[in-house]
C-alpha cells in the first residue's frame, strides 16, 4: 500500500497523482503511520460531497484520540475547536458567528479591505521584483481578520508568525508550542476586552460568553482562536494560487486585464482550479460504511481531497484547463455540508478586491522565476506557495 500524493514531486503538482488514484478507485486506503490502521483517501467529486455531509463521519477529535495515547501537547483551545466537533455542540458554536460572515456583513468590510489593499500596493516598486505572497497575500488577510476581531495593530506581526508556526508541517513540537502561545495571547486579549469594551467581533463573542448563549470560557478562547487563524491562512493561499493560475494562462489573464469587473465571476473557477485547502480537516468513521464501492471499517480516518474532487472530470469536463466561462459554483474549495467554511464570503471579497486592484494598477505583472523554482508549503492540508516572485 502506497500513497503517491506523499511524493515530494506532488508538492509542485499533485493533480496527476490524484487522477491516477481516482481512475483506479475513488476511495482507497493509504498508509497512516507505523502500527496504525490505514486512512481512506477520497479523490472523486461525488464521493467527496457525500462524505462531507455524512453524519457517520465524525469530526470530534477528542473522542477519536481519547484512547490513542498521543504524546502531543496541543492546547485544548486548538485541539477542540468548532471544526473538531459535531452537532449539537458544533451547531451552537457556529450559530454564534454565522451572522458575522454573511454577504451583507462582509459588504460593510469591503471599504476597509479596499483601503488596506491600496496601501499595500502603494509600496510596490513599479517594474521591480517583489514577492506577491510576502507583500500582499500574507499581510492583507491578517490585517482584515485582526481588524474584525479587534487585535491591536502592534500585535499583528506576532499573530502572523504564530499562525504560520501552527501550520509547520512535520514539526509537531513547533505546532504544539505555538498552540499554547496563541491561546495564551487570546486569553489575555479577552481579559483586556472585558476591561475595555469595544465594537469588535471578539467583544461580541465575550458578550455571548457572559450572556445567555452559555459559551464556556474555553469555548470562547477556542472560537476566537479559530477565527483568527482560519480567517487568513487559507485566503493567503487562495490568493497566491489564483494569481499564479492566471499568470500561467495568458489568454485568461488578458481577458481579466481588459475587463477587471469580470474578476468576481471568475472566482469560483479560480477556486476550483487550484484549491487552497487540499485535504479537508479530520474526519473518522463512527461505524462501518461503504463509500464509492469501498468498505471502510469503523474508527478510521477518512481524508477528503478537495483539490482532487475539484479536478474530477465526471463533474468538471477538461478539469485541468482553467476556463473562466465554466460554471464552477458547485466546487468544493470551501467544503460542503454543515462544516462548509463560514468565512467563504469574506475570502471571496478579499480575492475579488485584491486581484482586481493588482490587474488595474499593475497590468504588466508577470512571473519572475520559472515555475519549477516556485516553493510550495509542505503540508497535506493547505496547498499554497511560500513565495511568488513577480515583476510588476
Amino acid at each position: 500500500m502506497t500513497d503517491p500524493t506523499q511524493d515530494p514531486r506532488c508538492l509542485q503538482d499533485p493533480y496527476p497523482a490524484y487522477a491516477a488514484m481516482r481512475s483506479t478507485c475513488p476511495v482507497q486506503p493509504v498508509p497512516a503511520g507505523s502500527g496504525r490502521r490505514p486512512s481512506y483517501l477520497v479523490t472523486s467529486y461525488a464521493e467527496a460531497r457525500e462524505a462531507l455531509s455524512d453524519a457517520r463521519l465524525s469530526k470530534d477529535t477528542a473522542v477519536f484520540f481519547a484512547d490513542k495515547g498521543s504524546r502531543r501537547r496541543l492546547h485544548p483551545a486548538v485541539a477542540h475547536t468548532m471544526l473538531a466537533s459535531d452537532p449539537p455542540r458544533h451547531t451552537r458554536l457556529r450559530r454564534l458567528v454565522t451572522k458575522e460572515f454573511t454577504t451583507g456583513a462582509v459588504a460593510q468590510l469591503r471599504p476597509f479591505i479596499t483601503r488596506t489593499t491600496d496601501k499595500l500596493l502603494d509600496q510596490w516598486p513599479v517594474g521591480g521584483p517583489l514577492d506577491f505572497m510576502a507583500d500582499l497575500a500574507v499581510p492583507l488577510p491578517v490585517i482584515v481578520i485582526c481588524e474584525l476581531l479587534g487585535v491591536p495593530r502592534s500585535d499583528r506581526v506576532d499573530v502572523q508568525r504564530w499562525s504560520a508556526q501552527l501550520f509547520a508541517a512535520g514539526e509537531p513540537d513547533t505546532i504544539d508550542a505555538a498552540s499554547h502561545t496563541v491561546a495564551d495571547y487570546m486569553t489575555g486579549l479577552i481579559a483586556a476586552k472585558r476591561r475595555s469594551p469595544d465594537s469588535s467581533l471578539l467583544y461580541r463573542l465575550i458578550s455571548a460568553r457572559d450572556g445567555d448563549d452559555h459559551l464556556s470560557e474555553e469555548e470562547l478562547v477556542s472560537l476566537a482562536l479559530l477565527l483568527l487563524v482560519a480567517g487568513h491562512e487559507t485566503t493567503t493561499s487562495a490568493l497566491g494560487n489564483a494569481l499564479l493560475a492566471l499568470l500561467l494562462q495568458p489568454a485568461e489573464l488578458d481577458r481579466l486585464r481588459k475587463d477587471p469587473h469580470e474578476v468576481s465571476a471568475a472566482l469560483d473557477e479560480l477556486l476550483r482550479f487550484d484549491s487552497a485547502v487540499s485535504t479537508a480537516t479530520f474526519r473518522f468513521t463512527t461505524e462501518a460504511i461503504t463509500l464509492g464501492g469501498t468498505d471502510i471499517p469503523a474508527g478510521v480516518p477518512v481524508l477528503v481531497a478537495l483539490g482532487a474532487a475539484n479536478r474530477d472530470p465526471a463533474r468538471f469536463p477538461a478539469p485541468d484547463r482553467l476556463d473562466l466561462d465554466r460554471d464552477a459554483a458547485t466546487h468544493l474549495a470551501f467544503g460542503h455540508g454543515i462544516h462548509r467554511c463560514l468565512g467563504a464570503p469574506l475570502a471571496k471579497a478579499e480575492m475579488e478586491i485584491v486581484l482586481r486592484a493588482v490587474l488595474v494598477r499593475f497590468p504588466g505583472i508577470r512571473l519572475a522565476v520559472p515555475t519549477d523554482q516556485l516553493d510550495w508549503r509542505r503540508t497535506r492540508l493547505v496547498r499554497g506557495l511560500t513565495s511568488l516572485p513577480v515583476l510588476a
